[in-house]
């Protein structure tokens, strides 16, 4: 039976981070003179680290578990192994062939081995679960937890906590976009009649109050719980999802913390304006479990729409420089760029989810039990 899947946007937003992390920086191609496919039958590398070997088998692992899921789910049964086992093959070949046009990158014979077996640990390890009963079981756990039509939503909450990865000026606060979207304009139109239109600002932006701040981040965890809270279908639910967000949340902010300062600094985010706003979001959202469903979109609008606004009239903390040359360096250069558009653009999208949810003609809107 076909079902629709939220496997397929998570694989190929998924295979977008494959190929990022490959291409990046994306700068200096060229033609290098070599056979882009030479690098196949040349010899073996003579250097190598773990981490490299780590990263090429595990990488690809994720990209062939949810193509395997998502046509499983949709119907394609046992013919869906040689499609997902080819495809993964085929995008490492293409990537490793486009790093022979980018001189800071350099194809290998290896990588393109090592991700072709880290997919097929990923085919193997989903075609497992549904022998084991776990595509099956999941099914089941989505139709009792979930209304029918939560694609989007589920998408955008799986990706929320890797968009807290990248170091934030304020706690959760996702979207700050302004300062470097103007930079941007005005590099873009510099010495041109249309300067005149970007909307620059003379002045020094005063910092958050502790106060504003605090709400900013309750605001912040609203969000995405209230988007949750939608495609719930019982209170009791919404107590587990509550409790579950906020220790995720609290995940990713330690993690993010830790591979920026080190792991002894994990918590080094949790200041009393965090711990007052984390508070105020964890009373809200117990007082919100009984809100209907679309009226759980609508607040969730006015969160988003207030804590951007916040967000992008307060200027960047002291230390969010320091943070940034942290994830600009080594192993996190590859990633930092990708993670930093997740954070920009999560709560754009979540407020096209959002206005698009509310124009809908309401179904299933009433209180949950």
């Amino acid at each position: 039976m076909k079902t629709r899947s939220s496997a397929w946007p998570l694989a190929l937003l998924f295979a977008g981070v494959v190929v990022y992390a490959s291409l990046y920086p994306f700068t200096g191609w060229r033609v290098q003179g070599v056979s882009p496919l030479a690098f196949l039958w040349a010899p073996l590398p003579q250097y190598w680290t773990g981490f490299d070997i780590a990263s090429n088998l595990l990488g690809y692992a994720p990209l062939g578990f949810l193509l395997t899921l998502a046509l499983l789910r949709s119907g394609w049964g046992r013919w869906s192994w040689c499609l997902v086992l080819g495809l993964p093959a085929l995008l490492s070949l293409a990537v490793e062939t486009l790093q022979n046009y980018l001189p800071m990158r350099v194809p290998s014979n290896i990588d393109f081995a090592l991700n072709a077996a880290g997919a097929a640990a990923g085919v193997a390890s989903a075609w497992l679960m549904e022998r084991l009963g776990g595509v099956r079981r999941w099914t089941q756990f989505r139709a009792d937890w979930f209304e029918p039509t939560a694609h989007g939503s589920l998408v955008l909450l799986a990706l929320w906590p890797f968009a807290l990865l990248y170091p934030l000026s304020v706690p959760f606060g996702l979207g700050q976009i302004w300062d470097r979207l103007e930079a941007g304009l005005v590099l873009l139109l510099d010495e041109t009649p249309f300067l005149a239109w970007v909307p620059v600002r003379l002045e020094l932006l005063d910092p958050l109050s502790p106060l504003a701040e605090a709400f900013c981040i309750a605001l912040c965890l609203l969000s995405p719980l209230l988007m949750g809270f939608a495609e719930m279908r019982s209170v009791v639910r919404r107590v587990m999802f509550l409790l579950m967000l906020f220790l995720c949340a609290f995940g990713a902010a330690g993690l993010s913390a830790a591979l920026t300062y080190g792991p002894s600094h994990a918590w080094a985010w949790i200041n009393p304006q965090a711990s007052l706003g984390v508070g105020m979001a964890l009373l809200a959202g117990l007082a919100l479990l009984g809100l209907p469903r679309r009226l759980c979109i609508v607040v969730m609008l006015l969160s988003l729409a207030v804590s951007l606004t916040l967000l992008n009239r307060a200027p960047d903390s002291p230390y969010f420089a320091q943070s940034l040359e942290v994830w600009e360096q080594g192993r996190f250069i590859r990633f930092h760029g990708l993670s930093q558009w997740l954070g920009w653009l999560w709560p754009f999208a979540a407020l096209l989810f959002g206005l698009r949810a509310v124009a809908r003609t309401p179904q299933a809107s009433g209180r949950p039990h």
